[in-house]
């Protein structure tokens, strides 16, 4: 039933040269929403991609959402170009030159623009002065709604690159400037209906969020998780003639919800007990005999004798 709602995590590959902040390889959240024309699908869209970078611990301090519109560039392009240019490579032209309006000189812009037949100062203008459209409004009356007014703001200088956008888009940036779009995305209600020929016309829209930046601004905002290798339990097994009943309390363990490591093969005790520290295991756990365990709180160093079946709540109750 629609709406359809789905994400997806793929791995990314890209033929062109490596730069800060882009990569020719990546991993990238991808969340989108079909079957919904309604704003309202947008702002939920929007909402997502906050709360994802809040969960980060980044705050409005740290990041904003800019919105702007395609279908007000496209008002702005058609009131001021012929039929014919409408649609063709001139409107593609024309919209590229918004989309690296932060990145060029203000010089370059304005000689592809008058070559395409185009004020730069009417350009600026839309963008420093441009009014916000009711669909526009609506996404911010609903953020604001959730609180969350304080992510994003109306930026007409967004545009993005890609053809098949129709509608509202955004991208993500950080306050301070320091890096490229963290994430971006926008609606594209034609895209299924131009790729299903025409079989399939699904309103859709959609946002993708890359590792590079985000790593890149989590480094600079010291917010970046400590991925340290830590087990819960380390299981010794001293008694290679136990190893079988050893195997079957990692497995136990690791069933009841436990990090649990073990040596792979026979070792000597002291090396045992030396990995269990590098790996900053809370416990260690012995099978002394068929049925009972030697657990350690490597912490207080409390030692303790419990059937096999008692593990379980010995370690639970400990931590």
């Amino acid at each position: 039933k629609k709406p359809i709602k789905w994400f997806a995590l793929p791995q990314l590959f890209r033929y062109e040269r490596q730069q800060k902040g882009r990569l020719r390889e990546h991993f990238q959240f991808n969340a989108d929403i079909f079957g919904e024309a309604d704003v309202a699908a947008d702002a939920e869209l929007i909402a997502l991609l906050i709360d994802t970078l809040r969960s980060f611990g980044l705050t409005a301090e740290d990041f904003v959402i800019r919105l702007s519109s395609r279908n007000a560039w496209q008002e702005f392009y058609k009131f001021r170009s012929s039929e014919s240019e409408i649609g063709s490579r001139h409107e593609y032209d024309f919209f590229q030159v918004i989309d690296k309006w932060e990145r060029t000189p203000p010089e370059e812009s304005e000689k592809k623009l008058t070559q395409l037949g185009f004020s730069f100062a009417d350009v600026n203008m839309f963008i420093e002065n441009g009014a916000i459209t009711p669909e526009l409004q609506s996404i911010l009356d609903n953020l604001t709604a959730r609180g969350l007014g304080d992510f994003v703001k109306v930026d007409y200088r967004v545009i993005r690159g890609l053809a098949y956008y129709t509608g509202p888009v955004f991208e993500a940036f950080d306050r301070k400037g320091e890096f490229r779009a963290i994430a971006g995305g926008g609606r594209y209600d034609n895209l299924v209906k131009l790729i299903s020929g025409d079989r399939v016309d699904l309103p859709a829209l959609g946002f993708g969020l890359g590792d590079v930046v985000l790593l890149e601004l989590l480094k600079a905002r010291g917010l970046l998780p400590k991925f340290d290798a830590t087990v819960d339990v380390f299981v010794l097994i001293e008694d290679e003639n136990l190893r079988p009943q050893s195997l079957k309390l990692v497995q136990d363990l690791r069933a009841d919800g436990f990090v649990v490591d073990y040596p792979l093969t026979p070792a000597k005790p002291d090396k045992q007990f030396k990995r269990a520290q590098e790996l900053k295991a809370g416990f260690t756990a012995k099978a002394e005999s068929e049925s009972t365990v030697k657990v350690r709180n490597l912490k207080s160093r409390e030692e303790q004798i419990v059937s096999a079946s008692e593990v379980f709540g010995q370690l639970r109750s400990a931590n």
